[in-house]
């Protein structure tokens, strides 16, 4: 029988290279034989890329608190039934820049948003949708920020205050302490070749856990 594929989320803060450390675990399992889907909160499918832009973009109009975290399930539950779900159930790997735990930390750290409305829509949206290991890039805010600020012109997000995005980055790593059994936390202050370094030996932590899974072990 196929079993289930693994559920790898990368989390963090904003300019913290998600998208560059992304781009290396996928290259990296490639190479290893690993039929993976890389994917993205919000987004991942074309509605979903949609509500993406709604919440993005940068409007005159003040988006309300509960407005933003109901887009944002609602982007994802249409994210797990087309694309996360059924990936899993055939035996591929998914890799999700961002998933709830960026809800936890950005609209209940963040905005201050209640943590049980968030667990409410969670159960509600996700059932037993969880996943197996989450990397949690985290730098000091005024890095990523600065990193963020010389790349392209900032989005709704990331128009926050710096106070904001402090919430963002203690939630994570409260998340991450709570969590050590999913959690792999890496230091991406450093230069990007430390951080790919620490990010390989989770990549081969995970290959090890999926030959276990398959019995290969």
């Amino acid at each position: 029988m196929q079993p289930r594929g693994l559920f790898i989320t990368v989390e963090g803060g904003e300019g913290v290279g998600k998208s560059t450390n992304i781009a290396y675990v996928e290259q990296f399992l490639a190479d290893n034989g690993v039929d993976l889907v890389v994917t993205r909160e919000p987004g991942g499918t074309a509605l979903a890329e949609d509500i993406r832009g709604l919440l993005l973009a940068v409007r005159e109009e003040t988006v309300c608190e509960l407005t933003e975290l109901l887009l944002i399930f609602a982007a994802r539950a249409q994210h797990i039934e087309e694309i996360i779900e059924p990936s899993l159930a055939a035996g591929k790997w998914v890799v999700c820049d961002r998933f709830t735990d960026a809800t936890y930390a950005y609209q209940s750290g963040g905005r201050g948003m209640s943590a049980q409305l968030v667990r409410q829509l969670e159960g509600l949206v996700q059932g037993e949708v969880r996943p197996d290991y989450t990397l949690l890039l985290d730098a000091p805010v005024d890095i990523g920020m600065a990193r963020a600020k010389s790349r392209a012109e900032l989005d709704r997000f990331e128009q926050e205050q710096q106070d904001f995005f402090q919430r963002v980055r203690e939630t994570y790593l409260r998340l991450a302490r709570e969590s050590r059994g999913r959690y792999r936390l890496i230091d991406a202050s450093l230069p990007l070749e430390n951080v790919q370094a620490s990010v390989l030996i989770v990549c081969q932590e995970l290959l090890a856990c999926w030959d276990a899974r398959r019995g290969l072990s």
